[in-house]
């Protein structure tokens, strides 16, 4: 369908997928108002079982976000005050929020600029004898690069935590999301690959143990009922969204294939509109899946911010993730860093730009997009001239 000039094309459309499962969400949501066990329960279970089996590990515990999911890694880890976690100072707040929030110290190693990933190359050198773990963060979709990462945990015994809050389905060396490090956390906010209509998260894990302690945090410590061993707080997963997750869990590997081929389609209008000296697309990593949870490109020469006013202007989604790292971040000034600190991170914030990507986007969508894009970059060449 050709979409008229002037047509608005979302960053992502919620809306798109909500029509096409309609019956099965409000039978879902129906199912549960029914049953009265609208609080963890049978959903909840059986979820867990599902997200387990699809990510390959032996455990998982539904919580309330994707920030409690970090929460309950760092938690059952025996992470607190003292105790020091390495992570990359470009990614969401709530990496980093999460280690402040148990008391440790966030010890930042660059990225790699080629995937805005963690570079293993920054890591050993920032370990200390109050290193207690390391948060190896996927970004927008791709695993970071994991096997140099398993030698340095290795030799100085730290468990690597996955925040895959972005990367459901992705892969590395054929190995699921969630089976690449000690715990694994994922969130189900609505834009996500699988999306709640609200906030959800879970934590996957092999361990056991780990996995029962969890369980326990998320409902304020307590085993059996009313008795409290450890202090937890309320991080239960409610049953509603549970069930909307369940209907949507079957869909996740369809949608992952549609976002690819979106993927693939910014590539060729990019190489087709001759713009690949400007905007350069994601670039997918050897023995890599790439899920495209969001399709980021750099923005080259200092036009990153034009292009985006440019874009909203013509109705077209776009964000920015991130525009501060997080050591540049005003309530984090206290550990004492500084800018010029992380090149890598803070030349990706004036530059990374995420494009409209869901599993509904239509070429002609991709093509107003990108056009947009080349009559702009074309009239500042101009201008320039």
């Amino acid at each position: 369908m050709h979409v008229p000039f002037g047509t608005a094309v979302p960053l992502c459309d919620l809306q798109a997928q909500y029509r096409e499962l309609r019956p099965q969400i409000e039978e879902a949501v129906a199912r549960v108002l029914a049953s009265g066990l609208v609080i963890l329960g049978p959903e909840v279970a059986a979820l867990e079982e599902e997200v387990a089996q699809y990510c390959g590990a032996a455990h998982a515990v539904g919580c309330a976000s994707g920030t409690d999911a970090l929460l309950l890694a760092l938690h059952a880890l025996g992470i607190g005050p003292g105790d020091e976690v390495i992570l990359p100072p470009f990614t969401f707040f709530a990496t980093v929020g999460a280690v402040h929030r148990c008391g440790a110290r966030p010890v930042f190693a660059d990225i790699d600029p080629i995937t805005c990933n963690l570079d293993p190359l920054q890591v050993e050198n920032k370990i200390t004898e109050h290193t207690r773990a390391i948060i190896a963060v996927h970004l927008y979709g791709q695993c970071a690069d994991m096997e140099p990462l398993w030698h340095i945990a290795e030799r100085h015994q730290l468990p690597i935590i996955e925040d895959a809050a972005q990367a459901l389905g992705a892969e590395y060396q054929s190995k699921r999301a969630g089976t690449l490090g000690a715990v694994a956390c994922f969130s189900f906010y609505p834009s996500k690959i699988l999306g709640a209509y609200g906030d959800a998260g879970m934590v996957v894990t092999n361990d056991p143990e780990w996995a029962a302690h969890m369980a326990r945090l998320r409902v304020h410590g307590m085993e059996p009922k009313y008795h409290h061993d450890h202090i937890g707080w309320n991080a239960r997963l409610d049953a509603l969204q549970a069930a909307v997750l369940r209907v949507k869990l079957p869909y996740v590997e369809q949608w992952i294939s549609d976002r690819q081929a979106a993927a693939a389609r910014y590539d060729e209008l990019i190489d087709e509109h001759h713009l690949r000296h400007m905007l350069h697309g994601p670039r997918v990593q050897p023995q890599r899946r790439h899920v495209f949870n969001q399709y980021v490109i750099r923005v080259t020469d200092g036009q990153r911010d034009a292009l985006v006013r440019h874009l909203q202007a013509e109705r077209i989604g776009c964000e920015i993730y991130y525009p501060v790292p997080l050591h540049l971040q005003r309530c984090l000034a206290h550990l004492g860093y500084g800018s010029a600190d992380f090149p890598a991170s803070e030349q990706a914030s004036l530059e990374v730009l995420a494009l409209p990507m869901y599993p509904e986007l239509t070429v002609d969508q991709q093509r107003r997009v990108i056009q947009s894009c080349a009559a702009f970059l074309r009239k500042r060449a101009r201008m320039a001239a």
